[in-house]
């Protein structure tokens, strides 16, 4: 078993993505996640920091750093089957350690440092040495709330959890490196990297895979697919959309993926029956439409495209659209509402 700690601000839909690249992930409390098993995927996570080898958990109304030492000196500690997280070439020395506490997005109230003292000094009686700077192994200490969660457990609703776990792997984060801003073509209101790369791999980009966005603008969804091992293809309206997205995409991909844009019409797509695993895409808002009748128009319209070409479609728009994806003939797996701001409710749709 695994513990996930989970980043952003609805767990659900961190969760979803996490599922993409973990079996049987549930939640364990407010930013907490469990998974039975973790694959190297997780590295590519936007809203998954870490995964962690699950030693033990204990909740309580208020857990505490003595629950924490009670897990601790309960478990078995094998040198050689615990995760690696040394960046150091060459055998390991003595299987140093550090341990790190969290207080899950600060709700518990539990004194952090503390618990990094008293499990560090377990870890020291049982024959560890402590390396705070490169440790070849770290023990995360996460104590968090349960309340708030409707997927948690209800007999331990308003309780606190405390999770101990080897780290196992971290997810690379990188997205503050490839703001739009900063590409090639930039175009205002483009999807910043860290969801884009969330709705891909709820879609299951992947090596191997091949994901469409039939409306790709300046191809921020298509260059986060590409990053995790995805062929990509897109297609746009506008030829300035199509030239500008193709420049992004070199830059970002180079000759690592293979990647191709057209100009068409989302609702008249050049490729073939099933020729794609996933369509990902950020449909026109409200705003931008003069004629809301025109755009539910479009939207089915290309939602029926999408499932023509590809067995799943993750839909990203400023209104749910269940009517237009069941009449395009998906079912909604999931639905996600993300607060934008005080105007702007963006909605995620999971289609099958």
């Amino acid at each position: 078993m695994y513990v996930l700690e989970l980043g952003g601000e609805d767990d659900a839909f961190a969760r979803r993505e996490a599922a993409s690249a973990c079996d049987d992930v549930r939640a364990l409390g407010t930013g907490l996640a469990t998974a039975r098993g973790v694959t190297g995927r997780v590295r590519t996570l936007a809203f998954t920091h870490r995964a962690s080898r699950l030693v033990g958990t204990t909740s309580a109304p208020e857990a505490s750093v003595a629950d924490a030492r009670t897990l601790l000196d309960a478990a078995t500690v094998d040198r050689a089957s615990l995760p690696v997280v040394s960046h150091r070439d060459g055998p390991l020395d003595d299987g140093t350690v550090a341990v790190r506490a969290n207080d899950v997005r600060g709700l518990t109230g539990v004194d952090t440092q503390r618990a990094e003292r008293e499990l560090g000094s377990v870890l020291v009686a049982r024959g560890f040495e402590v390396d705070l700077d490169d440790p070849d192994h770290e023990l995360r200490a996460l104590f968090a709330r349960v309340d708030g969660d409707p997927d948690a457990p209800d007999d331990d609703d308003g309780e606190t959890v405390c999770a101990l776990g080897w780290l196992a792997a971290e997810s690379r984060r990188d997205f503050g490196e490839r703001l739009p801003s900063d590409r090639p073509f930039f175009q205002p209101g483009s999807m910043g990297p860290l969801f884009a790369r969330a709705l891909v791999n709820v879609a299951g980009a992947r090596d191997g895979a091949r994901v469409l966005d039939p409306m790709c603008g300046t191809g921020g969804v298509l260059i986060e697919a590409g990053l995790v091992g995805a062929d990509v293809v897109g297609s746009d309206a506008q030829w300035k959309m199509v030239r500008g997205a193709h420049e992004n995409l070199a830059d970002a991909l180079g000759s690592t993926r293979a990647f191709g844009v057209a100009r068409a019409n989302a609702t008249r797509l050049p490729f073939a029956d099933d020729s794609c695993d996933a369509v990902v895409f950020d449909a026109p808002y409200g705003r931008q439409s003069k004629v809301v009748g025109d755009l539910r128009e479009l939207v089915t319209d290309a939602l029926s495209e999408a499932r023509r070409v590809a067995p799943r479609c993750v839909l990203v728009a400023d209104r749910e659209w269940d009517d237009a994806a069941t009449a395009a003939g998906w079912t909604v797996e999931h639905r996600f509402c993300h607060r934008v701001h005080r105007s702007l409710d963006r909605y995620t749709l999971v289609l099958e």
